[in-house]
């Protein structure tokens, strides 16, 4: 299966690199593993603000999980110069912008998760962590980090 060409059938179009917003890169490579800094959710370029469980449902934070996946996806790109060279999306870490009595943190990360089984197949099942969080930076609603294997050329 060719990446890209199931990028185009779920209408998918990879955004450029994004630029740090702070002193780090977007992504490491040791060895044959990729990390990916964490991303945050973007909506019409601009940062995604809420906080789950005050001013966004479950399903409003699958959609930003799911933004914030394609975005990955962008720098996994530019990290790889092909993406048919990941053999496996190894982790996640999401964390969510949450009230305290918010407990779907784990159905919010389900948008980027699923997007990616979606994306690579069973290359794309991977571990992950989900976490609340007071606060993430520009008041976004998501964020999320990854790591992933890469194929030896």
């Amino acid at each position: 299966m060719n990446i890209y060409d199931q990028l185009t059938r779920m209408g998918i179009t990879l955004p450029p690199i994004a630029t740090p917003a702070a002193a780090y890169v977007p992504f490491v490579q040791t060895g044959s593993l990729v990390f990916l800094s964490g991303h945050i959710a973007k909506r019409h370029g601009a940062p995604w603000v809420g906080q789950l469980g005050v001013n966004m449902s479950t399903s409003d934070g699958q959609v930003a999980a799911r933004a914030v996946a394609i975005d990955l996806l962008g720098t996994l790109h530019a990290a790889t110069g092909d993406l048919n060279r990941v053999q496996r999306i190894v982790k996640l870490m999401a964390l969510v912008n949450s009230s305290p009595q918010f407990t779907e943190h784990h159905l919010i990360t389900n948008g980027a998760s699923e997007l990616l089984v979606q994306v690579f197949g069973e290359r794309g099942a991977h571990a992950r962590s989900a976490f609340g969080v007071a606060q993430i930076p520009l008041g976004a609603c998501v964020e999320i980090e990854l790591i992933a294997e890469l194929a030896t050329v």
